[in-house]
């Protein structure tokens, strides 16, 4: 029984002093700081409320202005680039062409001159001059002849046809040309074909 009523001692004591802590915490609750503050946050942004929504709604018509003009912007840089790219398909070989043109005259003048010759020797050296012509419109466009005639073979620049026994001295060398190949600047225009010693 004794423990009864230490128990119950003690639960009164407990009940004496809650009160006077509930009254304590009471007077210093944070929720009373906090709501304190809060209030003066309101009063705060209630003063600068209405300056806020009209500088954000000009921010965001600000942003979509310059977003459009950048979207207008790549739309047209588009439509000119593929009108470019579509020019220059249409006319990139304008100029090669133009070159081969007066060749092209040659050619037909010495058919023509054929036609009407006896003179095998005046032909011979005509069709040399056109040839000569030909190669120097091509090399005043960078279309170089590649040279592979006794050379060793080198596959990036050449294809092998066929393979011929030629001795030790002239194994793995190209020993004829059967189709001249050409370069472009650096870049393979066309392979050679060639004919490769074993």
């Amino acid at each position: 029984m004794k423990k009864e009523r230490t128990r119950n001692e003690e639960v009164k004591d407990e009940a004496t002093i809650a009160p006077d802590a509930a009254e304590s915490a009471a007077n210093t609750h944070p929720d009373d700081n906090m709501a304190d503050g809060a209030a003066e946050a309101t009063d705060t942004m209630a003063a600068d409320g209405a300056a806020a929504p009209a500088d954000a709604a000009q921010q965001a018509a600000e942003w979509k202005d310059k977003y459009l003009r950048l979207q207008a912007e790549f739309d047209n840089y588009r439509k000119r680039t593929l009108r470019e790219k579509m020019e220059l398909v249409e006319t990139g070989g304008r100029d090669v062409l133009l070159a081969m043109l007066p060749v092209r005259d040659d050619v037909e003048r010495a058919v023509a001159a054929m036609e009407k010759s006896d003179d095998v020797e005046a032909l011979r050296s005509g069709v040399r001059l056109i040839a000569q012509k030909f190669t120097e419109a091509l090399r005043q466009r960078g279309v170089i002849e590649i040279e592979v005639r006794d050379r060793e073979f080198d596959a990036e620049v050449a294809e092998a046809v066929a393979r011929f026994a030629a001795g030790g001295e002239r194994k793995g060398k190209v020993i004829d040309v059967v189709q001249t190949g050409y370069k472009l600047g650096e870049r393979v225009l066309r392979f050679a074909k060639v004919v490769v010693g074993e």
